[in-house]
């Protein structure tokens, strides 16, 4: 019984560390919920629904798998070459004999680098491909999400999705299942051999077989959760970054930087705790496979000499020098497999936490739709017409309450009311970037259900009180990378919105360079910039909401001036607090609490001395006020 007291050592110290496993698993199979393991897809799910992206490209992927058993082939087949090389040392010893071998072992061996290298090539071009249409897929159903669906999810939320979870899945695409095939095939082959050559050694390395298997499920659990925590970690600093920094300049107006750095490292802390966890759960995983690896070597040569001098058969299976030198190679081509598979396992659990991500986003279905029998309307005049709407952002609280009202082709309708009546919201359902809950809708006639979303939207233009300029230049900021406008087109609406006057005065003219939201540039310019955007793309219905809320005076005449001129194109609804802005208009709609109360042109509202007259007395005394004060140089 001493003879084998080393393998008894051995199996009691692989018994202990299963036994530990088994406990610490046991103590949090209760506590899946809290621990992170609320994965509502399966893998085979996520896995179906990725494969389907790889669909197209299944050519490239029987290319891959054909190579791949190329350089199989060398696992394989090394180990006895070295064997026979070792038993021809050992016997009558031939130069010859020796020379030819080594040439096949290194003709094989080229056949495997290039089968390597081929495989990496195509699984990189293939799996970039593939990445790249499930980023565009991501990217185009985000542009489909209606405004409320938008302002539910926070833009670094978004921005993780399109960019740090799509990198995570690429990793799978261009290496990690055909990795995963190619080391289940390594493995199975390497256990062919094996078998073939020594009965004996292979059941001894088939004993350490469960165990790998058991210490795997543990991990694949311990993993999970990793990976989980990991992710959430790294989308709260993407959403805390992308906020924060759009608003840095409020930050240090209220001298808050301290405590925005306190909120940015408390979750900086967290997401490097969860990183931790995750080197910690491989770092335990790994060097364990890695002990029953070095337990079975052990195990080989103690088995392996004791056969040699002792002179044990087994089945009638002798073991020699050559058999302990192939089998060396062959438990290091079993075991490398399977901590291959622990690392390609911690990246494909990484790869299914980010596609979950995606697909969440993905599975959103959009608020607004077009309907089955929607038409694309090509000529617009401009007639609109509301017919009892009721509208609520959130269920039960009503802000458009039987709202009924009509506007003429060619009109300028003003909306009039407190912060809250409903004035922007109205503009918002003309472009259904919300859908009515009760009323209609119509547009020429036609009830704007029936026309599709990018039909209905060519035909409106927006001036919205914050307006949003992009990086880039002042003409791709006007044409918005439409490649149809002339030079002159350009020009024409430039100088129709007065716009021409501050570009001529820059270097580069239309090709001025326009940094981020356009902070280059004033208000007054960006508002300018932004009616010289609606004009090139000729609608035939405009709409002003504030858009002269926050510009200097002198700016204000340049707007006023172009607010005439567009007055003159088509339909016009503007929203203004300035009533001075809407005195010409040919309707003035007057709001509150979501109830039309007052409507007709400045001079018949004034008359009739409502709510329109007050706000208008209201504001001409404050002109007064501002004026005297002027006057007296305050």
């Amino acid at each position: 019984m001493k003879e084998y007291l080393p393998l008894l050592i051995a199996g009691a110290i692989i018994g202990t560390v299963s036994a530990i496993m088994i406990l610490v698993y046991s103590l949090i199979k209760d506590k899946r919920e809290s621990m992170g393991f609320d994965r509502k897809m399966k893998d085979g799910e996520l896995l179906k629904r990725l494969l389907v992206y790889a669909k197209p490209y299944w050519k490239n992927f029987l290319l891959v798998g054909f190579v791949m058993l190329l350089s199989i082939s060398y696992d394989i087949t090394a180990p006895l070459i070295i064997s026979d090389i070792q038993l021809l040392v050992k016997g009558s010893f031939e130069m010859n004999e020796l020379l030819l071998r080594v040439l096949l072992y290194a003709s094989i061996l080229i056949v495997s680098l290039a089968s390597t290298y081929t495989q990496a090539i195509v699984l990189q071009k293939t799996g970039q491909k593939i990445i790249s249409k499930l980023r565009e897929d991501a990217f185009v159903h985000v542009e489909s999400l209606s405004h409320s669906q938008l302002s539910k999810i926070p833009v670094g939320k978004l921005v993780t999705r399109v960019t740090n979870d799509t990198n995570a899945i690429s990793m799978m695409f261009t290496g990690m299942l055909v990795n995963l095939v190619k080391n289940c095939f390594v493995i199975i082959g390497v256990f062919v051999a094996m078998l073939c050559l020594n009965y004996l050694l292979t059941l001894m390395i088939l004993c350490f077989v469960p165990f790998i298997v058991l210490f795997t499920v543990i991990f694949r659990k311990f993993s999970r959760r990793a990976y989980r925590r990991v992710k959430d970690g790294t989308t709260d600093i993407n959403t805390f970054l992308s906020e924060n920094l759009s608003g840095m300049k409020i930050i240090q107006v209220f001298n808050r930087e301290g405590r925005k750095f306190d909120e940015f490292d408390a979750k900086n802390k967290k997401l490097y705790n969860a990183q931790r966890s995750q080197i910690f759960v491989f770092g335990i995983f790994r060097p364990i496979v890695y002990m029953l690896y070095i337990t079975s070597v052990l195990c080989l040569f103690f088995l392996g000499s004791k056969g040699y001098v002792d002179n044990i058969n087994f089945l009638g299976q002798s073991i020699g020098s050559d058999t302990i030198v192939a089998f060396y190679m062959f438990i290091s081509k079993f075991f490398n497999p399977i901590q291959s598979l622990a690392e390609q396992f911690h990246r494909l659990q990484s790869a299914f936490a980010s596609a979950e991500k995606i697909f969440t986003i993905m599975d959103m279905q959009p608020e607004v739709v077009d309907e089955p029998d929607a038409i694309d309307l090509e000529e617009v005049h401009g007639e609109i017409e509301f017919k009892n709407v009721w509208f609520a952002y959130n269920e039960g609280e009503w802000v458009l309450k039987d709202v009924s009202f009509h506007i003429n082709a060619k009109d300028t309708v003003a909306f009039v009311g407190a912060t809250g009546s409903g004035k922007t919201t109205i503009l918002s359902l003309l472009c259904r970037n919300y859908d009515i809950q009760k009323g209609e809708i119509l547009l020429d006639g036609v009830n704007i259900k029936k026309i599709k979303i990018s039909s209905l939207r060519k035909h409106f233009g927006q001036m919205l009180q914050d307006v949003f300029i992009f990086a880039g230049t002042i003409r791709s900021n006007i044409v918005l990378k439409e490649d149809s406008f002339t030079e002159e087109q350009i020009l024409e609406a430039c100088r129709y919105v007065n716009a021409d006057k501050f570009i001529n005065k820059l270097g580069k003219g239309l090709d001025e360079e326009v940094r981020e939201r356009g902070n280059n540039f004033s208000a007054g310019q960006r508002q300018l910039l932004s009616f010289a955007r609606t004009i090139i793309h000729r609608p035939e219905v405009m709409i002003l909401d504030e858009a002269t809320a926050n510009i200097d005076t002198e700016t204000e005449v340049l707007i006023q001036d172009s607010l005439t001129k567009m007055m003159n194109i088509g339909t016009m609804l503007i929203v203004a607090h300035r009533l001075s802005t809407i005195q010409h208009a040919d309707n003035i709609i007057v709001l509150d609490h979501g109830q039309i109360i007052e409507q007709g042109n400045h001079h018949q509202l004034l008359k009739q001395k409502g709510r329109y007259y007050e706000l208008y007395q209201l504001q001409f005394s404050k002109d007064q006020l501002r004026q005297k004060s002027a006057q007296k140089g305050i």
